[in-house]
């Protein structure tokens, strides 16, 4: 079905994990030490975009005073220690598999880079992909279209070659934004 692309570039979070559900469990468990919590339709709203910039958005919405990157940094530790119990592959991991060694393959995140490459590896999953591209990797972040264009570079393929699997909007705002046609794996 994606035969005429030259490279397959795979959102992670949502796309081809399960991890949302922990994603969750996490920022409620790091806002409730601070007597906080969040509304869990405009954190999906923000899906794909950094963990530092959704802390900024759950502060600014609370008007606390608190520091987004070491939000962050509590919530991905919170995360770390709860999703290699708890994340599994979602379906679409079966158009990876039946295009390995057919079509380089990236994972273009808005997690951290160290973050998907120790998922990968522990759901043995890493071996398909050529690249990864996590949120520390850029300077903008999606919706802007630089994880992406990342992704068809290390790939060594033209963005316009490339076809991007998201479930997220700011991610397929970003695939458009990078010249690359995209599934939107919501609909699928």
């Amino acid at each position: 079905m994606y035969d005429s692309y030259d490279g397959l570039i795979f959102d992670m979070d949502g796309t081809i994990l399960d991890t949302e559900p922990t994603h969750r469990k996490a920022w409620a468990h790091v806002l409730a030490g601070y007597g906080l919590s969040f509304d869990r339709n405009a954190v999906i709203g923000l899906n794909g975009s950094p963990t530092w910039r959704i802390a900024q958005f759950i502060i600014d919405s609370h008007q606390a005073d608190l520091d987004p990157h070491q939000l962050a940094a509590e919530k991905t530790a919170a995360v770390e220690a709860m999703l290699f119990d708890s994340v599994r592959p979602l379906p679409l991991i079966e158009v990876v598999k039946a295009y390995h060694g057919r079509k380089p393959m990236a994972v273009g995140t808005g997690s951290e880079h160290k973050m998907a490459e120790a998922l990968l590896t522990h759901l043995n999953l890493r071996h398909y992909f050529t690249a990864i591209v996590g949120a520390d990797d850029v300077q903008r972040h999606k919706p802007e279209p630089d994880t992406f264009l990342r992704c068809a570079a290390l790939l060594n393929v033209a963005p316009e070659k490339c076809v991007v699997f998201e479930d997220a909007d700011f991610g397929l705002q970003a695939a458009q934004a990078a010249g690359m046609d995209a599934v939107d794996v919501r609909l699928l």
